[in-house]
């Protein structure tokens, strides 16, 4: 029947174009979910949160840690999870740079995100030092190169936009991200350790060279910890200004110990750095004391936060940097108890490793569950899987 009620012409081929329309409007529905998907991978890639690489962090980490105490069936799993994840990331600052190179260029003139770009440099490391445990040691050299020139460029390029760029509105250090550039700093000291021996000839003074950098970290890590502790103790805080991030506190301290340790079991042949041994174990033993003195306080914030002002406990990349101190703080106390041969940072490892595992676990499930979610409505990272233009409050619907 047409409009009218009258017999529609053409019965017989009624069904024919049924099926072409049918087939129109499937071919009309896959583009416009394929215009839908290549939307939000755009807008995915031009918001992506430059501290994102804290995920590799945590996960390489705690994949190490596992290494260490022998748990090398999950170990191996996350390393398999970290690569993915580390290529699929590095991608995405690639095209980034490529497709939205005023985006990139804006997150590293702020003073408050440039210092995020460190979790790259603190990941190649971790990522490096995992293939390398697995026999993979020429990927983990160039790595290390790589990982260096990196921390080379964003250390000058940062402490210039920090001290030009940094106005009275943007000063309040209590957003923690900025000792993100300590803990690159002892990833690159900690992997030139590792890859040392490749050297041959010139291993002692890539040896030396290690040293200098764990010294260069401890330093930066008093000079910012000190204005941190000072902001945190003596003005006023928030809730809002009490982000995951704020762990890093504890895992500069942690990976500063954790390198403290290699260094210390590490065979010397300059006898200068035998003499100064005794400081190296020095320090170290109060850089995971000090690592120690923050884990309650941490904690005492979160319930704060979360519990006594009810704030919010939802999904944020943050996070990552909450689980990477955890992590850290595990491998860095079994390194400890070796070095020093205490055996109950050992045992104190060992139940680490699995806190860890677990906040990465439910981290992990809290990434998928909004991915998938933000998938769905067609969002991108703005709309809550990055945080822009550093707060330091994720705010998600």
């Amino acid at each position: 029947m047409d409009a009218r009620g009258k017999p529609a012409q053409g019965g017989p081929n009624k069904p024919e174009t049924d099926q072409a329309e049918g087939d129109l409007s499937m071919a009309e529905t896959a583009a416009i979910t394929a215009r839908d998907c290549y939307a939000t991978c755009r807008t995915w890639i031009e918001t992506l949160f430059p501290g994102y690489f804290a995920l590799v962090m945590a996960t390489g980490i705690i994949a190490n840690a596992m290494w260490f105490e022998g748990h090398r069936g999950i170990s191996n799993v996350l390393l398999v999870v970290n690569v993915v994840a580390f290529v699929v990331l590095l991608a995405m600052t690639l095209l980034r740079g490529l497709v939205f190179f005023r985006a990139l260029w804006r997150d590293l003139t702020d003073p408050k995100l440039v210092f995020a770009f460190f979790t790259l440099v603190a990941a190649t490391d971790v990522l490096g030092v995992g293939l390398g445990l697995r026999g993979y040691g020429s990927v983990a050299l160039v790595m290390w190169f790589a990982a260096l020139g990196l921390w080379l460029a964003l250390t000058y390029l940062g402490f210039t936009v920090l001290i030009l760029g940094n106005g009275t509105e943007r000063t309040d250090i209590i957003f923690g991200g900025w000792l993100i550039a300590i803990v690159a700093t002892e990833a690159v000291a900690l992997h030139g350790v590792f890859v040392a021996p490749y050297f041959g000839a010139s291993a002692a003074q890539l040896v030396l060279f290690s040293h200098m950098l764990w010294g260069v970290g401890v330093v930066l890590y008093a000079i910012f910890i000190v204005l941190f502790a000072h902001r945190v103790f003596f003005a006023p805080v928030k809730p809002e200004h009490l982000t995951p991030i704020l762990w890093v506190v504890m895992g500069a301290a942690a990976i500063s110990t954790n390198a403290g340790a290699v260094l210390i079991v590490t065979d010397v042949a300059q006898p200068f750095l035998t003499a100064m041994r005794p400081f190296v174990e020095g320090a170290t033993l109060v850089m995971w004391a000090w690592a120690t003195w923050w884990i309650p306080l941490l904690v005492a914030f979160g319930i704060w936060t979360h519990i006594v002002h009810r704030q919010p406990l939802t999904y944020t990349p943050l996070f990552w940097s909450l689980v990477f101190p955890l992590g850290m703080y595990a491998l860095a106390s079994l390194r400890l108890a070796q070095a020093a041969d205490i055996g109950a940072l050992a045992a104190l490892s060992r139940v680490m490793v699995w806190i860890a595992l677990a906040a990465w676990s439910l981290t992990a499930v809290g990434l998928v569950v909004t991915l998938w979610r933000h998938w769905q409505r067609g969002e991108g990272g703005a709309s809550g899987c990055a945080p822009r233009r550093a707060t330091g409050v994720v705010k998600l619907p």
